[in-house]
């Protein structure tokens, strides 16, 4: 009985007609004809509501199955099925809720109400975008069931709650990873960077087309064959690639709900699986006010998940960096020359001048690439149309933080370094650009 009880609910219906007998009643008081009316209303309401029940509790039941990823991408839309079959043997109409994990905060988007008809099998599908790495508790799927009558409902509990870890975006990492392979990275934005000056790195003698650089004729393969025949070059392999990844206080900013070091972590992936997709050799990094992770570099495929499992549980605190450390441990724990993506964010001019020494002490072993991050609200309120004295004021601030990012700009590449000023959604796409831009020009 007690069961009974905790799975009856009473449909908006059920109160909509009560309401409406009641005002029957109170009517009745005034005119005495509407108090027979309402005692017949009152039992036309119990009758359809015992036959409401009988139908809903005894006609069949409802099983929904969740399907989810074992991991979930950070940042990317990742699906979520409801396969849903119903053994009544009369149509009815269900309420669906999935109980998402509390980092979403949000409900309304998986609360749909799905028509069945007897013994139809089906899915609801819905996407979730994690913002954060962790664990998320997805809770139970609660159906409502209910008959065309539509008085009372029954509550079943129909999938058990589950836990899923999110991951660094390995979405964003297979994309680039599919188009590596195929040589189409220019389908997502990927520059095709001209090649200047030639490789030293032999691949194989092929026959001369038009074209060909005359300077690279084999003579000894031209006479065996007789018929011209070239020596074909191609980039250097096996170069070491450290993506070095700031987790202070800079990195927590917010961005369209994700932090500065997601962005970032994101960013490392894929650009760590390019990089050995290409036969060069990737690295990690992580510091803040004390060393984090290090991975040496390497080429094999198994690579790639080391990096993706050391980032799934990388944090950024509130300390400041401490670039002296991480300099010491990068000069003693990569003695050959690499090319270092140091991925942080510099919001003044003065913040970069504690860490400059730091940076040209690393630039003078390797080749340092500096990736920090523009602003996108400042630049919207420096491109807005100001009216008021306040608007102009904050119009001011906001071009001075801009400046102050291409001064810094300006005093790195003074200095040697290569920069890169990116929007955080735009990350992902120029890191490889620039690394695949400094491998043509042969710069490492």
């Amino acid at each position: 009985m007690k069961k009974f009880l905790s799975s009856l609910f009473f449909h908006s219906k059920f109160f909509y007609g009560s309401s409406f007998i009641i005002c029957i009643f109170v009517t009745g008081f005034f005119v005495p004809i509407f108090i027979p009316i309402g005692k017949i209303a009152l039992l036309m309401l119990l009758i359809l509501t015992v036959i409401d029940i009988l139908l809903v509790y005894r006609s069949g039941t409802i099983f929904v199955t969740r399907s989810i990823p074992e991991k979930l991408s950070n940042g990317d839309k990742n699906p979520v099925d409801l396969f849903i079959e119903s053994r009544y043997s009369i149509p009815v109409v269900i309420d669906l809720i999935d109980e998402l994990p509390s980092q979403f905060q949000f409900r309304s988007d998986i609360h749909t109400t799905i028509p069945l008809s007897p013994f139809v099998k089906g899915y609801y599908q819905y996407e979730v975008v994690p913002k954060k790495r962790g664990e998320y508790n997805f809770g139970n799927v609660i159906v409502f069931i209910r008959t065309k009558i539509s008085l009372v409902k029954k509550k079943v509990i129909a999938a058990t709650p589950i836990t899923v870890a999110v991951y660094p975006s390995y979405i964003q990492m297979r994309k680039y990873e599919l188009m590596a392979i195929s040589n189409r990275l220019t389908d997502y934005g990927i520059k095709k960077i001209r090649k200047i000056g030639q490789s030293n790195e032999f691949d194989q003698i092929k026959q001369y087309v038009p074209g060909d650089d005359y300077r690279t004729i084999n003579w000894k393969a031209t006479a065996r064959s007789q018929q011209l025949m070239v020596n074909q070059f191609t980039d250097e392999k096996s170069q070491q690639i450290y993506c070095v990844i700031d987790k202070g206080r800079t990195m927590k900013m917010p961005f369209e709900g994700m932090t500065l070091l997601d962005y970032a972590i994101n960013a490392t992936v894929s650009l760590a699986n390019v990089a050995i997709i290409k036969d060069d050799k990737a690295g990690l990094v992580t510091f803040s006010n004390r060393a984090g992770a290090f991975i040496k570099a390497d080429k094999k495929r198994i690579q790639t998940k080391k990096i993706v499992d050391v980032l799934y549980n990388q944090k950024s605190s509130f300390k400041e960096s401490n670039f002296e450390l991480v300099t010491a441990s990068m000069l003693s724990l990569i003695p050959q020359r690499s090319l270092i993506v140091l991925f942080s964010n510099f919001e003044t001019s003065f913040g970069l001048q504690r860490q400059l020494p730091y940076l040209k002490m690393i630039s003078k072993r390797h080749l340092v690439v500096v990736v920090f991050f523009e602003n996108t609200e400042l630049r919207d309120v420096t491109n807005s149309i100001s009216t008021t004295t306040e608007e102009i004021y904050t119009k001011t601030i906001a071009e001075s933080f801009a400046l102050e990012k291409k001064l810094i700009v300006k005093e790195l590449q003074q200095n040697g370094i290569l920069t890169l000023l990116v929007e955080p959604k735009e990350l992902t796409v120029k890191v490889i650009n620039k690394y695949l831009e400094i491998k043509s020009r042969r710069l490492l």
